[in-house]
């Protein structure tokens, strides 16, 4: 998805158009005003207006970057291309489809993965992770607005922040370790009925969402 920047653009216009290419600077220079100094000087931005358009920091430049990628993603498949796909073949497409907008910036994303694990931003990593998960979902057709709508997202935030652990280091010809990882992980969300029912009393083992979630953080082979 390309954004053209207009001729008199508001910051907004500004942070959205260089988000793109802060993580290919960040990669050599880490997440900060030198990186965003870069991206202006690739992009043809006014160097003083890129600096005003990132100046709360870090954090705010991988929330900007990780948008970036949101509207990528968005754009490889029309509603058309998903309304033909069953639910599994729509949340997979949508996972991979966002990993293959970080695929040329895997340094980049490691290093603002790290600068997130912190224990400050935490809760921002936590809320990004979430707006990633509520973004495929919703892309995928998904309207529930009841508790269904929670813990959907719960399951497709592990599943893809455990794919993405082995992404980082996946050396496999087209990614093939980290997609069949995903397969595996994506069983988990289509099993979410059964889920459900433990989660409503059905089941009557004191079934657990955290312990849930938490497992499929961890890889199996």
């Amino acid at each position: 998805m390309t954004i053209v920047l207009p001729e008199d653009p508001t910051l907004d216009e500004v942070r959205a158009y260089l988000a793109p290419h802060l993580a290919a600077q960040a990669a050599f220079d880490g997440w900060n005003e030198t990186a965003v100094l870069a991206a202006a000087e690739v992009a043809g931005v006014d160097a003083d207006l890129a600096r005003l358009s990132f100046n709360a920091g870090p954090v705010d430049m991988i929330d900007a970057w990780f948008a970036a990628v949101d509207r990528q993603m968005a754009a490889k498949y029309s509603a058309e291309e998903l309304g033909e796909m069953k639910i599994r073949q729509r949340i997979k497409a949508l996972v991979e489809a966002r990993l293959e907008a970080l695929e040329a910036d895997r340094e980049g994303l490691r290093r603002a993965l790290a600068i997130l694990a912190a224990p400050p931003h935490i809760r921002k990593a936590a809320k990004m992770g979430w707006r990633a998960a509520d973004k495929m979902w919703r892309l995928a057709g998904d309207t529930t607005t009841d508790y269904n709508h929670y813990t959907k997202r719960a399951l497709l935030s592990g599943v893809y922040g455990s794919t993405i652990s082995v992404f980082l280091d996946d050396e496999s010809e087209d990614f093939a370790n980290s997609r069949a990882f995903l397969d595996r992980r994506i069983e988990n969300v289509m099993q979410f009925e059964k889920v459900k029912a433990k989660v409503t009393g059905r089941g009557g083992d004191g079934f657990s969402m955290a312990r849930f979630v938490g497992r499929m953080r961890y890889r199996r082979t």
